[in-house]
Parts: C-alpha cells; structure tokens; sequence
C-alpha cells in the first residue's frame, strides 16, 4: 500500500525474497499503480490485483500480509485494518502519526495476534547489531549520551495554489481519516510530510532512524523530560514543521539529542545523517556507513565494515511469520521510538518542556501538550478507533 517513492523500494524488497509473491498493489494515484504493477508482471509473469481503496484489499483470504508505504496519517489506520482482518504488518516509520495511534497499534497486534513490523531497517543491518552489541558489552563503558543528527539542502515548497484535484488521484481516499482539507498543489506526494495534519516534519521524517538507533544502543525507555527548540528560519513558504531545531531527551542517569538542519548539508563527523555514542571510556561514532570506537584520548580502537542492507529487514519480517522468530522491530519498539519523535514535535509546537511518567509513557499535566496527543478520525471512519 502506498506506491510512490519508498513504496517501490517495498515491491523490489519483496519481489526480491524467495518464496513470497505480491498478490495485490494498492495506491490512491493510478500511475503509481500502473508502474507497480508492471514491474511485478515483468518479474513474476502474471500481474498482481490492483486495488484503490484498502479496505477492499484486506479482504482478500489469498493476502497474509500487508506491506505500508502511504503517507504518515494512513499509517496507523491501514494497520488497525489489517490486523482486524488477520493481516501481518509491515509499516513504515514513522509508524504511527500521533502518540494515541501508537497505543492502538500495539493493542491491536496483540488482540489480533499478528506480526507487525516497523521499518526502521538499520535494526537489521548486521553490521550495526554486531556494533551495538559490543556496545552493550562495555566497548566504551557506561554509556552516558547519545548525539544525533541529519542535514539536507531541501528547496522550499513555495506557496501552493488551490487547484482542480488531478486526474489520476482520489483525492478523498488520499486523506483517508483525517479531517478534510482542499486540494493545493504544493502537498502530494512528498511535500505532506511538512504540514502538521499529515505529516510530522523531520523528526518523523528522518529523526526517527538516528533516534532508534540511539535508543537500541542507550537500552532507553520513555523519556521522562523533553525540550525543543528551533524554528522556519531558511524560506518564507507553506512549511509548518521547523526546518532548523534540536530536540533534548533526558532519561534517567542518561540523555540523547537530535539536530536537523534541512536547508544546509554539511553534518558533524563528515556525515549528513549519524549517532555518536558517550562512554565513561571512549565514543562510538556511526557516521554514515562507517562504525568507530575511539578511547578517551580521541584514538580511533576499532573500525567496524558495513554488513547488511534493507532486504534483511524485509526478511526478518517474513521469517517471523514464517518461523515464528523474533521481529527486530516489533511494533511496541517501533512505538516508543516514534513516541520519541512526536514528544519533540509536541514540545516544539508548544514551546513547552514536557515532563512525563516513564513507566505509563503519558504526559504529566499538560494541557495544551494533550491536545496533540490524538487527533481523532473524520466521519465515515471514527469505527477505526474502537478496533483494539
């Protein structure tokens, strides 16, 4: 579900793995569907089904899984439907697209007994969970801090015009659940991601892969304290996320920090995208796909190579239904590292620090930080809530 951009990364991903056939392609823009479904013919010989609304496709009894690409607000509601349904789930990061959502995915895997997945697919690069276990072994001590960080030169989005929906888009069906808003030709298909009522800016976008790692590697829960600050200091456009910020997150005995600069690419350690990792007896710097351990004397100890791609994650995915074996991101982890990234959306949208209760991961006392908690589904689609 959800064709364009990363969603032929899934189709490759799964046309690649023995034994697994793409029986059906869902998306809301027909050329998306065309493309897709080409590319499975020209692979398998016979083409899949291909179907507009995904209500219709997830009952279908010859389908064990579903594969999510579609934008952050479908997230969640085409998981909800897919366990109901019997379905395994695949779903993209950031996997949920508001903290309650989160909730509900992981009370529906569980009522539904099913298999669900978060794509944060460095969980599965074999390199890196060679790395954080050394990590985790004491390489460089008491782990203390986690820094993260991506930089991109992203052109503006200028100021978009309301426009006739095109021909090949189901406009309503795109939005799905959430309330309506018209057509402006500036929001799909990528630049929905920097509006608040789909999309969940940079942390969500990218924030999420550096922060999971520095989660894993920081053996981390909820936060218990988290501050953002930042703004739109680059264009004079549409964008309602920040293009400039820095998230903190304090845990207990430990902290972390994410930084994005969206219109400016040069990162820290020669990177664009990273982690580094505080010891009491040395770092570990993941920059790019380079891995080093150095001492407290800024001496480079050890170099780890680069093992394993996104096919493993898909893999591991599919093994776990097949064998029963461990997800290696199974959907309650991918939910406290999405809840990550929201909490610094929230504290940034508030200009608030926000203080929680790590134990039942809830804001304490915060009005104004509650009312973005959940966002609630429009009429025709408020039975998605009462599923879990």
């Amino acid at each position: 579900m959800g064709l364009n951009g990363r969603g032929m990364d899934h189709v490759r991903a799964f046309l690649a793995l023995p034994n697994v056939e793409i029986t059906a392609v869902c998306d809301v823009d027909e050329r998306a569907m065309t493309k897709a479904s080409a590319l499975v013919e020209k692979s398998r010989g016979t083409a899949p089904a291909a179907i507009k609304d995904i209500r219709q496709l997830v009952e279908s009894k010859a389908i064990d899984a579903l594969s999510i690409a579609a934008p952050n607000h479908w997230h969640a509601p085409a998981t909800l439907l897919a366990c109901a349904a019997g379905k395994h789930v695949y779903v993209e990061k950031p996997c949920s697209h508001t903290p309650r959502e989160g909730e509900l995915m992981v009370r529906a895997a569980r009522k539904f007994h099913r298999k669900v997945q978060m794509g944060n697919q460095r969980r599965s690069w074999t390199g890196l969970r060679e790395a954080i276990a050394e990590l985790h072994g004491g390489a460089i001590g008491k782990v203390t801090f986690a820094r993260t960080w991506y930089n991109n030169q992203r052109p503006s989005i200028g100021r978009g015009k309301a426009v006739p929906v095109p021909a090949w888009l189901d406009y309503d069906l795109w939005q799905g659940p959430v309330e309506e808003r018209p057509f402006r030709d500036n929001v799909v298909h990528y630049n929905w991601h920097w509006f608040w009522h789909w999309g969940n800016g940079e942390l969500g976008n990218n924030g999420i892969h550096a922060l999971d790692v520095a989660r894993w590697g920081l053996r981390a829960g909820c936060p218990r304290q988290v501050t953002c600050g930042g703004g739109r200091y680059q264009f004079d456009d549409d964008q309602e996320t920040p293009d400039i910020y820095v998230t903190t997150f304090e845990l207990e005995g430990q902290g972390a920090s994410w930084e994005s600069h969206s219109h400016h690419g040069r990162g820290f350690e020669g990177s664009g995208f990273g982690i580094t990792f505080y010891g009491d007896r040395g770092t570990f710097v993941i920059s790019g796909n380079s891995m080093k351990f150095y001492d407290l004397n800024n001496k480079l100890t050890r170099e780890l190579p680069h093992r394993g791609n996104d096919l493993d994650h898909y893999g591991n995915f599919v093994e776990a239904i097949r064998n029963d074996v461990p997800l290696h991101s199974e959907i309650e982890e991918g939910v406290l590292s999405t809840l990550w990234c929201h909490l610094g959306n929230i504290a940034w949208r508030t200009r608030q620090t926000l203080q929680l209760d790590p134990a039942r991961q809830q804001l304490k006392n915060n009005d104004a930080a509650r009312k973005l908690w959940a966002s609630g589904y429009r009429k025709g689609w408020r039975d998605l809530e009462k599923i879990a």
